[in-house]
């Protein structure tokens, strides 16, 4: 620790006069608190997402669980304060080098403390539940984070984390900015007449035919981009029967990447049960990258306007 003997602060005291020193001195015990073991004033409590009373702290070491939640923190500008990630977390770039501690459904949490967070912020439907409810009873503070897969849903995510992380202004800017981008995404969408709107059915993969229906973040975009989505009369994910996709006939199949250059039209379409769709006869499959479509994010817009310019290539 650096120290100022008597000489020394009548020195100061000559110099710079009673307020100048107490001005002085105040700089110093800023710059030294990080060794002293100050810390930053605590941010105002939040309303999480589960009604939750939740005060912050300092929010120096934060571990962020759901890849729209990783973008926003970045977006906001605290990205350098991240120390972990879940897997689905790939962007912006900097996250491949912080530690990753799994599927956020499947957490340990032994993994998370292990990081030694001061604050963890976490997408609502992370688990497994009793995980949760660890995560609730420690000393960490843990903010959930609502799932909405809507535009107001991201401005709800964007203000909640941008006060947990004491950036009130910076929300309101990335708040606006990311709306008025969604807009003009969406109003892609309006210029479709409703007759040539194509049916989309999004799968999460092959082996099951796992179809997102309504309530998911998958129909979600469909319906912003144009698309009908013919699984919309169930609710969450549900396995396609062949059956099922015979009746439903839809134009185009819509698949996360799956980081290996796939799946291709080959594989999708040697399916049985797809190869018996008009998408199959016109080999059309739209590939994006999982969080980049579904993470109700920062870029979800520019996901809408990918998917709205796949399915109506002449739409601008």
């Amino acid at each position: 620790m650096v120290g100022i003997d008597a000489k020394g602060l009548r020195l100061i005291r000559a110099c710079f006069g009673p307020s100048g020193l107490a001005a002085l001195l105040l700089v110093a015990i800023s710059l030294l608190a990080p060794s002293c073991g100050f810390k930053a004033q605590a941010a105002e409590s939040v309303v999480d997402a589960l009604g939750r009373t939740v005060a912050p702290g300092p929010a120096t070491r934060i571990l962020t669980l759901g890849s729209d939640v990783t973008e926003i923190v970045h977006a906001l500008g605290a990205g350098e304060r991240v120390v972990g990630v879940d897997r689905g977390s790939k962007y912006p770039e900097a996250v491949a080098s912080r530690p990753n501690v799994g599927y956020r459904r499947q957490l340990s949490v032994e993994g998370l403390v292990a990081l030694n967070p001061d604050l963890i912020l976490a997408s609502e439907d992370s688990g497994p539940p009793e995980a949760i409810e660890v995560l609730k009873s420690l000393a960490v503070p843990t903010v959930f984070v609502p799932q909405d897969n809507s535009p107001e849903g991201i401005e709800r995510k964007i203000t909640l984390i941008a006060a947990a992380l004491g950036r009130e202004e910076a929300g309101k800017a990335v708040s606006a900015e990311v709306l008025a981008a969604f807009d003009a995404a969406a109003g892609l969408a309006s210029r479709i007449p409703p007759e040539k709107r194509k049916k989309v059915v999004f799968f999460h993969g092959l082996v099951r035919l796992s179809a997102a229906g309504s309530g998911t973040a998958a129909d979600a975009i469909i319906r912003y981009a144009g698309g009908i989505n013919p699984m919309r009369e169930v609710q969450g994910y549900k396995a396609a029967s062949e059956e099922k996709l015979i009746e439903m006939a839809p134009d185009v199949i819509l698949m996360m990447g799956d980081g290996k250059g796939g799946p291709t039209v080959e594989e999708v379409f040697g399916n049985r049960a797809l190869a018996a769709t008009p998408a199959a006869t016109n080999k059309a499959l739209i590939v994006l990258d999982g969080a980049y479509m579904i993470g109700f994010g920062p870029r979800t817009a520019d996901a809408i306007r990918d998917l709205a310019q796949a399915l109506y290539p002449r739409t601008e």
